[in-house]
């Protein structure tokens, strides 16, 4: 037998999951990295402690397999999106901290942008809006910002990428400069219809062509593994971006399926198949994978603060000690107690797009106990996913029939409940929730020819857990009315 290790390279951990030809998790190994705040809406990872978590992790996951690396077949690649890397290619050394999708330090660069009327052209050509999420001026921060970084960016000696990007220069030892379609869509410099990099974008964020990856398909074998690092060469086979790859192992493979990530933050995608639909509810339009010459896109929703929230009531706050135990205490309660809490520690993402907004905390009285905080807490990641779907429904003019589920909030069956209640419909929690992990693996088996197809690998999936509306709709309606007036008093929060 054989085997397809996934790296999945997440935004507090990088993990490495050993999945069999059935789907099934056969080995895993976990390793959680610092994350650096240096100013109140910064965010920065030190990239080389990632690379050395995520080898560590894959050398890890395959012992406890109890496996050989010529026993792996293939490769796979998802990772956290936007987070930006430059390092020099003769050293292999990054020259700043990876900046990463959280930070909001490029806001006052958007706003210019936006006043110079740019935002439509962004828009139009990349399906994203301009904010500081995204890795573009991200780049041309980095470039502006570090003495020299854009003369050595012009003569080629710097190398631009997201995670994937310099995981895979590092796996293969410097051999290959590239990233897949569905992470290039992330960057603000990625025409989605035309397939390539924009020059008229690149001029307009002063990128030099030189430093940026080659765009390639999410299915297709890049190179091996440099021989130091395992004792086989294994093909590095499959990419896509955390949630696009978490839309590919949910088997969202026709157009209206929708899954919901719930990690650190919350993702949102309908498939769209081979039509990118451009929103008019400011969600965004990415690319879903590449196989092959076929493109597929998808509508996409983010909240920035989901699981991240429930983080905070463990470290920042000090009500819980771990984040399981956030269910238990909100059950102590029967109600939210009026209480609500928006999450926007580092702004607002769809459909709001406030990089101004604010985390805040109303309702509160002095009956106010720990559990109606971490209740409103668990209520906030529910209201967030019901505004994006909300939105979602009417760009696409299609309705939910069902949503699939995964990531590792979805495993507090209270938060899956009351998301059903509040949109109606049923909530799906597949049998193997490591959705992220095994579409990487998907990718890369495809590759080798390990699954034949996507029909092969659309037998495999199964449901764990149905969760269906329950509550009264009259309720549901008067608690989202109450969460959208939480919202407009977040809002502009910080002045520009």
């Amino acid at each position: 037998m054989s085997f397809i290790l996934a790296l999945d390279q997440g935004t507090t951990s990088s993990r490495a999951l050993v999945f069999d030809h059935d789907g099934n998790v056969r080995g895993l190994a976990q390793k959680e990295f610092r994350q650096i705040f240096p100013e109140p809406g910064l965010v920065e990872h030190d990239a080389e402690e990632i690379w050395a978590s995520q080898l560590g992790v894959a050398v890890e996951a395959v012992a406890r397999a109890g496996l050989s690396a010529a026993e792996i077949a293939a490769i796979g690649i998802t990772n956290q999106r936007e987070t930006t890397v430059v390092w020099d290619r003769r050293t292999g050394k990054p020259i700043y901290n990876a900046i990463v999708w959280q930070d909001r330090r490029t806001a006052a660069e958007c706003d210019r942008l936006k006043g110079l009327g740019l935002e439509a052209t962004f828009r139009a050509k990349t399906g994203l809006v301009l904010d500081p999420y995204f890795s573009g001026t991200k780049l041309a921060w980095l470039l502006d910002h570090l003495p020299g970084a854009r003369a050595r960016a012009d003569r080629g000696e710097l190398a631009f990428g997201t995670i994937d990007s310099w995981l895979v220069w590092n796996l293969t030892g410097g051999e290959r400069h590239l990233t897949d379609a569905s992470n290039a869509s992330r960057t603000l410099l990625f025409n989605i219809h035309e397939g390539d990099w924009d020059q008229e974008l690149l001029q307009l964020l002063r990128i030099p062509p030189a430093i940026l990856p080659e765009v390639v398909p999410s299915s297709q074998v890049y190179g091996e593994t440099a021989a130091r690092f395992f004792a086989a060469r294994v093909p590095i086979s499959g990419i896509a971006g955390d949630q696009q790859a978490a839309l590919f192992g949910q088997l969202c493979d026709r157009p209206g399926m929708v899954k919901n990530t719930y990690g650190t933050g919350c993702f949102m995608l309908m498939q769209t198949g081979e039509r990118p639909v451009l929103s008019e509810r400011n969600l965004l339009t990415t690319v879903a994978c590449r196989l092959g010459d076929r493109t597929e896109y998808a509508l996409e929703g983010s909240v920035f603060a989901a699981g991240a929230a429930v983080q905070w009531l463990r470290d920042g706050l000090g009500i819980i000690r771990s984040s399981e135990e956030v269910e238990t205490l909100a059950a102590s309660v029967p109600d939210n107690g009026g209480v609500y809490l928006v999450p926007a520690f580092a702004g607002l993402g769809a459909p709001h797009w406030d990089p101004y907004a604010r985390g805040t905390l109303l309702g509160i009285t002095r009956g106010t106990t720990a559990g109606h905080i971490a209740r409103a807490t668990l209520e906030s990641i529910a209201f967030q996913t019901a505004d994006l779907l909300e939105a979602m429904e009417s760009d696409a003019a299609t309705p939910l029939a069902e949503l699939r589920v995964d990531g590792g909030a979805t495993a507090n069956n209270l938060l899956m409940q009351f998301q059903a209640d509040l949109l109606g419909v049923p909530v799906v929690r597949p049998r193997v929730r490591e959705t992220t992990a095994l579409g990487a693996a998907y990718l890369a088996g495809l590759a080798i020819g390990y699954w034949q197809d996507r029909g092969e690998q659309s037998r495999l999936w199964q449901a764990e857990q149905t969760f269906t509306p329950a509550a009264d709709p009259g309720r549901m309606a008067e608690l989202r009315y109450n969460w959208s007036r939480a919202i407009e008093r977040s809002k502009g929060w910080i002045q520009p």
